[in-house]
């Protein structure tokens, strides 16, 4: 092999040593560094803002308008409950007229007075155990109301929709799975 001369020496130099790119010519690769970064802030945004909701539906039968809500099946001997959520408690009315408090008969007043108020929100505390208890008394009276599965729920404006479904669950069945009313309507107060 033969000397290189110093010309052949100073081009294998200078072809041998790193080359900056100019931006023109980016040496044929795309940088995807930034756009990465900007879909990752993106993404995070979303998933950060994103409402998960979680829904439930209840069946009920809606009054409708003009007063002339669903019909509901009576016979001449029906229990007819009707329970008024109140912020003092729960106020029931049977076809005979309203229950007294403590569910003992017929009579004037709140039949389950609410158990005091809650700390925090300061909201009355309702007692649904009671309310499951009573609505099974009432309907255990009589052999012409085992059939009946119908109640009407009114609430006060003011009452939260938790305390109003609550109140739902303590209507359709006791503890032990036995059927109360199931079928709930909503009614309007007047």
């Amino acid at each position: 092999m033969a000397d290189l001369s110093a010309s052949q020496r100073s081009k294998i130099r200078r072809l041998s040593q790193p080359h900056e790119h100019t931006p023109d010519e980016a040496g044929g690769e795309l940088n995807i560094v930034p756009f990465l970064d900007i879909i990752m802030n993106v993404l995070m945004f979303v998933l950060a803002t994103v409402a998960v909701t979680f829904t439930t539906t209840i069946e009920s039968t809606p009054p409708s308008a003009g007063g002339k809500g669903p019909r509901i099946v009576t016979e001449s001997k029906s229990l007819n409950l009707t329970l008024f959520i109140t912020n003092d408690g729960v106020s029931i009315k049977a076809a005979g007229g309203s229950i007294a408090p403590g569910c003992e008969g017929i009579g004037p007043g709140i039949t389950i007075p609410a158990r005091g108020a809650d700390p925090i929100t300061h909201q009355p505390i309702l007692d649904y155990a009671a309310v499951t208890t009573c609505c099974k008394r009432l309907k255990d009276q009589s052999q012409d109301f085992k059939d009946e599965t119908q109640i009407r729920i009114t609430a006060s404006n003011n009452i939260a929709y938790r305390k109003i479904i609550e109140t739902i669950d303590a209507v359709r069945q006791t503890e032990t799975g036995e059927q109360l009313f199931p079928d709930v309507l909503f009614a309007v107060p007047r």
